[in-house]
């Protein structure tokens, strides 16, 4: 790794280091206006600031601060953390640390990959962002190794390998911190790997757990896979977790089986497409939740857990809330994974239901055309209602943000044989989209408990950024094609937009210095729609990543 350090005055490195981030930090993040040091800004991933200097009146007199190059041409999924003063932010090959008010770059620590990485990454070169603690920051890599660098100098500390790339494993997901713990995911699902999470000591680096999410035939649940399919089974874990510092439970959703063809592995195939709620001081799974059992149309569950307390027949209630790739919209229990709700939020026609006594998918025709080998259309298609992009939600209007996808898809199953480092499919690729006539998103204000749409604002080309909401009554969102936007929370009206030069995918998140409010987010294309769509209204985007910061217009 080579890092490139840029002097900013001694009088400036004191209050920025002087003190190192603690895990009392991380568990107040949520209500740390001053600061972002929480993936998800916060524990709860809730995405969602009381801030309210910048509000509906105002947000049309925004404007930005500086913009920083990221020297990339990649996807820009990055979501910042701001600490003390420093901005922290990352790309597939870099970790940087700029000044937060100025824009000036502090320190940039580079990576470098072998050359037959890309090969083996699905959906993207891409990465989502550092965890902090104790002074140290900690990010994964495409190669499949964890990170710990200096949050001062960004010289690397420890590194730790946790598979083997060339089969297929990668990781681009942000690290989080819990409980004193480093915990990671793995992607590799559409490799046939079998995944897992782990647990990091955060100074040695030392590997403390691992968490398998396909079992073994001795194991709980695993009489739910057939034969030696349990091998090859998938579970990515590559969206980070939510975590709830009271009930020292982590929450952590689990992606697809392997292979997309589910004739292959009979069964329900746990823990795929489910949640997990575990201790992360040692990663034993306290219960699960598994959304689509035996999934055929990769609707896997890594997408965001976020936490709330809301009413639930009139008491309040803390639950999880996942808008899942499957169509539905889910509410827990974050107590014991007790189902209290699951309705559709976009069309659906894989399932004409979720059995709320027993959690299972009350399945239609189509699912079941699609197990026996008919070429079938089904809504959601593979990429889901929603894929990744993180939704936000607002306590104050109750209602769930986010960027939701309307289109269909078609699937139909070709023969899995698997081999190591190659694709593990099972399914023809080669006519994946039932488009329609209509736009292809919409960004949606969800009730959780009813999955009823209060505002939408479609989109001929879906937007495939993360969503944040603020106490001021603005939601933000971004376009692929280029604008970052802020509508009205409560009734979804549009009042403001810059144009940035690339396609918006990351994370927006804001905080307050010095007496301004800022929002800061990454552009850069190059995501999973954007590879695998064929939309050739794309092709006039340019690549390009950066960081943009915007504050209010001085008077």
């Amino acid at each position: 790794m080579k890092t490139t350090s840029y002097a900013v005055g001694l009088a400036l490195l004191v209050p920025l280091w002087g003190l190192a981030q603690t895990n009392d930090d991380l568990v107040k993040g949520s209500a740390n206006t001053g600061e972002v040091v929480n993936y998800g800004m916060g524990y709860n991933l809730q995405r969602f600031s009381t801030l309210t200097q910048i509000n509906s009146g105002n947000v049309q007199k925004l404007v930005p601060v500086w913009n920083y190059s990221l020297d990339d041409n990649r996807s820009e999924e990055s979501q910042p953390l701001v600490y003390k003063g420093v901005l922290y932010v990352t790309s597939h090959n870099a970790t940087v640390a700029i000044d937060a008010k100025s824009g000036t770059q502090i320190w940039k620590a580079k990576l470098e990959y072998p050359a037959d990485v890309p090969r083996v990454v699905c959906c993207g070169i891409i990465n989502r962002g550092v965890a902090i603690y104790e002074g140290k920051l900690f990010r994964t890599t495409l190669d499949a190794n964890v990170i710990a660098l200096d949050a001062k100098t960004g010289k690397e500390l420890w590194r730790q390998n946790a598979a083997d790339y060339k089969v297929g494993f990668t990781m681009t997901m942000a690290p989080l911190v819990a409980d004193g713990v480093v915990i990671t995911g793995i992607s590799g699902a559409e490799f046939g790997t079998r995944d897992f999470i782990d647990g990091w000591d955060p100074d040695t680096g030392k590997h403390l757990w691992r968490t398998y999410t396909v079992p073994e035939p001795t194991e709980a649940g695993g009489n739910t896979w057939s034969g030696d399919t349990w091998k090859f089974g998938g579970g990515s874990t590559w969206i980070t977790g939510s975590f709830d510092p009271e009930l020292h439970t982590l929450y952590w959703g689990v992606g697809n089986p392997g292979p997309f063809n589910a004739a292959v592995r009979p069964g329900d195939n746990l823990y795929t497409c489910s949640v997990l709620a575990m201790d992360p001081k040692t990663g034993k799974i306290k219960w699960h939740f598994q959304f689509s059992p035996n999934n055929p149309f990769d609707y896997d569950s890594v997408a965001e857990m976020v936490l709330a307390t809301i009413d639930v027949k009139g008491k309040p209630t803390p639950v999880i809330l996942n808008a899942n790739r499957n169509g539905f919209f889910y509410v827990l229990d974050r107590n014991d994974g007790k189902l209290l709700a699951a309705n559709p939020y976009v069309k659906v026609t894989w399932a004409s239901g979720i059995d709320l006594a027993t959690g299972r998918p009350i399945e239609t025709d189509v699912a079941k055309g699609a197990r026996s080998g008919e070429k079938v259309t089904v809504f959601p298609s593979i990429l889901g209602g929603k894929n990744w992009e993180p939704i936000s939600y607002d306590p104050k209007t109750r209602l769930a943000y986010a960027n939701t996808l309307l289109f269909g898809g078609h699937y139909k199953t070709t023969p899995a044989e698997y081999k190591a480092g190659e694709w593990y499919v099972g399914m023809d690729l080669s006519d994946l989209w039932e488009w329609g006539t209509g736009p292809r998103g919409e960004l949606k204000a969800i009730d959780p408990m009813t999955g009823q749409t209060k505002w939408g604002v479609p989109s001929d080309i879906p937007r495939f950024s993360g969503v944040l909401s603020t106490a001021g009554g603005v939601v933000f969102s971004g376009r692929l094609t280029g604008e970052f936007e802020a509508f009205d929370a409560e009734s979804g009206k549009k009042l403001w937009q810059f144009k940035a030069g690339s396609g918006i995918e990351g994370q927006p998140v804001t905080w307050e210095q010095d007496g301004v409010q800022y929002v800061a987010v990454t552009s850069g294309i190059g995501g999973v729609y954007s590879l695998f769509s064929g939309d050739e209204r794309l092709a006039s985007v340019p690549a390009g990543g950066s960081v943009w910061v915007f504050a209010l217009q001085k008077s």
